[in-house]
């Protein structure tokens, strides 16, 4: 552990702040409050398509607001009950949860009657440091990889949505196809390999994602023009098992019901607009299509998660393709809107 003193002990930390729509700055503020919650010192914060769409405002938060939810790092100051001590390497689950409303007690804290994600409802990881309640700290073990450790959290949600699915060989799936092939996509990808999938289709309209989805495991790819044909002729005229869409447009999501066959499960990873007209609704009665839509992580998909990035299983350094310190958050932003970038992570301490 490199503990930052200095400005830390005088009650400041550097972060990057979005000041208002599209302005993003780096400068010093106030050391986070602990407020009965560790103190973690963020190393790595990784960027996706949702601190896009709070930068651009698409998302409404109160500002100045320090965004990133995406984060490992080290514990510098335990919580009051000590669960994770000083020094500790910890990923950071961004989404807090009350543990005691109706919905908690029922195993979903992800989507707790109370809950927050950090970054959006509260000052996230795009920072030195940040305060986190103490269910929300999973240690990782020794010799976890730099790349492995960045895709963490995004990796917790792919776990969570596939919890969902029927095990192998009690129903589960012997054909998919994943729809969009940016990190979320490539890792379901991955993670269906390793659930035993037998054919594993990946579309995207990117030539390179294509290629790099056939080393990690696809069996066949497609650009979405020809997705159909490529489908039906691996799956004789039959359809996919299951369908992971990973796109989040209405265009994506209906392709994904009709690549689909008669009795398979569309699995809605990609956050999709509020309202969307022109889906296939007859042809998912028709078929009897199963609709799934998981959100989030819960606790101990953050702790499968860190299991399989330690056992070596998954590829993952590979998809980290920009790295950038916290003085270039901007930077890092524009990267992460680029279609040609995979994961884009700050370097923050």
């Amino acid at each position: 552990m490199s503990f930052l003193p200095g400005r830390w002990e005088h009650g400041v930390v550097r972060a990057a702040l979005l000041e208002q729509p599209g302005t993003v700055t780096v400068r010093d503020v106030a050391r986070p409050a602990a407020g009965g919650r560790a103190l973690v010192q963020v190393t790595q914060a990784g960027l996706c398509g949702t601190d896009l769409k709070i930068a651009a405002g698409q998302i409404p938060v109160r500002m100045p607001r320090v965004m990133g939810h995406e984060m490992t790092g080290w514990v510098v100051q335990p919580g009051p009950r000590g669960i994770v001590a000083a020094g500790t390497p910890v990923l950071v689950n961004p989404a807090v949860f009350c543990g005691y409303c109706d919905l908690c007690r029922r195993d979903l804290p992800q989507l707790c009657r109370s809950g927050a994600l950090l970054g959006r409802d509260v000052d996230g990881c795009f920072a030195e440091f940040v305060a986190a309640d103490e269910s929300c700290l999973h240690p990782l073990p020794d010799g976890l990889p730099a790349a492995g450790a960045a895709l963490l959290q995004v990796q917790s949600t792919c776990v969570h949505a596939q919890t969902a699915l029927p095990a192998p060989g009690a129903g589960g799936a012997g054909s998919a196809v994943v729809v969009g092939l940016g990190v979320s996509g490539l890792l379901h990808l991955q993670l269906l390999r390793e659930r035993g999938v037998r054919t594993l289709i990946g579309v995207t309209r990117s030539a390179a994602k294509r290629d790099l989805a056939l080393q990690l495991g696809a069996s066949a790819v497609a650009a979405p023009d020809k997705a159909a044909d490529v489908v039906a002729d691996v799956t004789d005229g039959h359809g996919a098992d299951l369908c992971v869409e990973c796109v989040g447009s209405q265009e994506t999501l209906a392709q994904a019901m009709r690549l689909t066959g008669a009795g398979g499960t569309v699995l809605v990873f990609g956050t999709t607009a509020p309202a969307a007209d022109g889906l296939p609704t007859y042809e998912w009665y028709l078929r009897e299509l199963t609709i799934l839509n998981p959100r989030a992580a819960r606790p101990r998909d953050c702790d499968a998660a860190i299991r399989l990035a330690a056992s070596g299983r998954l590829e993952l350094a590979a998809l980290v393709t920009a790295r950038f310190p916290l003085a270039q958050a901007g930077r890092a932003l524009a990267a992460c809107a680029d279609p040609g970038q995979l994961k884009v992570v700050l370097d923050v301490t």
